[in-house]
């Protein structure tokens, strides 16, 4: 009779062994359920579980919209958050990239999905960062209406992750803003950003590299770490509110590229624009970016929002009007500089200060 020996056989494989937790995921679903039903709206049909999220656009109240959608993620600020293990704001810059480049159509941002990919998956981790999405939804007045957790051994380092975002907006067709109707001799204004928001940061991590700085040096009333992650301002709101009440020419989301080619991007062929750079002060953080990088004002222009998250084209009767509104819910407006005949891009005068 042959005997069989248990000790030698191997022990069968699992989902579980191979890196994958399959309970952490059903106990994140359950930990961001609260924050995901807080950024319920008109339009939203059933809740987070479904294979897809449903959404009734009529229930909105548009007659004739147009969708508008983006799609965006934070770039390396996600290894600053992790760096310092503070997970809690990240995803309200995730939803503050997309819902920004919505709302320069003139679109009201209605819905967003979130996707959170990393290589094992921790709960606390994970519940942080959607949570902040959450947030960031209830600031933009969008649904978080779902969103995929993907953990992928092997994908990613230990506790890195990465987010990608998509919102979809929706506009009156005659109320789509596209920039035909900027004029030579309109006024740009700009509105104050919270901080460097999400673009630049492999710059910033190389002047952090070579500054030699900590993260946790003293800098204005905290750290530099604070001042770092300050999540992105959501300038929904405020935008929406003013389009009601002046007519908005153009609105450029000042991310990627900066002011010098943010801007150019909504203004049409055979215009371009002059900007004053004496109209604002050069927040401190951007001043210590530019003199701990010794980088230089071209670069500046073009890699940050140096203290200037979003323009407004208005015609120059418009000025007061919208300048009022957008003061009154809270944003800080100065004026930037004009549209002008002729020309493409953007021409600077001043220095930056």
């Amino acid at each position: 009779m042959s005997t069989h020996d248990s000790s030698n056989e191997q022990q069968g494989l699992s989902y579980r062994a191979a890196g994958v937790d399959i309970e952490a995921g059903e106990e994140l679903v359950r930990r961001i359920g609260p924050g995901a039903r807080a950024t319920h709206r008109s339009g939203v049909m059933g809740g987070l579980g479904g294979f897809g999220g449903l959404f009734d656009l009529r229930a909105t109240g548009y007659r004739d919209p147009i969708l508008v959608s983006g799609t965006d993620g934070v770039g390396t600020k996600l290894l600053l958050a992790i760096e310092t293990g503070r997970h809690d704001t990240i995803g309200i810059d995730l939803v503050a990239m997309c819902v920004n480049d919505v709302v320069v159509q003139g679109a009201e941002p209605l819905l967003f999905l979130d996707y959170f990919a990393t290589g094992a998956l921790s709960v606390e981790t994970g519940a942080a960062v959607v949570n902040g999405v959450a947030r960031g939804c209830v600031e933009a007045g969008c649904a978080l209406l779902g969103g995929e957790t993907a953990e992928m051994p092997g994908m990613y380092a230990a506790k890195h992750y990465d987010l990608a975002g998509f919102c979809v907006g929706a506009v009156e067709r005659e109320r789509l803003i596209d920039g035909s109707k900027v004029r030579a001799g309109d006024v740009l204004l700009g509105l104050a950003s919270s901080g460097v928001h999400s673009n630049g940061y492999s710059l910033v991590r190389a002047i952090l590299a070579r500054s030699g700085q900590s993260l946790d040096a003293a800098f204005g009333d905290g750290t530099l770490a604070d001042a770092l992650l300050t999540p992105t301002r959501i300038y929904v709101k405020p935008l929406l509110k003013a389009l009601t009440k002046v007519d908005i020419h153009a609105l450029a989301h000042i991310t990627g590229g900066g002011l010098t080619e943010n801007i150019p991007r909504v203004i049409p062929d055979g215009l371009s624009v002059e900007i004053d750079l004496h109209a604002w002060r050069l927040p401190a953080l951007f001043t210590w970016l530019r003199d701990a990088g010794q980088v230089a004002t071209d670069e500046m222009l073009k890699t940050f929002n140096c203290g200037i998250g979003m323009v407004v084209v208005v015609a120059p009767e418009d000025v007061e009007a919208v300048s009022t509104v957008l003061s009154e819910a809270g944003e800080q407006v100065c004026r930037l500089g004009s549209v002008r005949d002729g020309g493409a891009g953007v021409a600077y005068s001043g220095a930056l200060r």
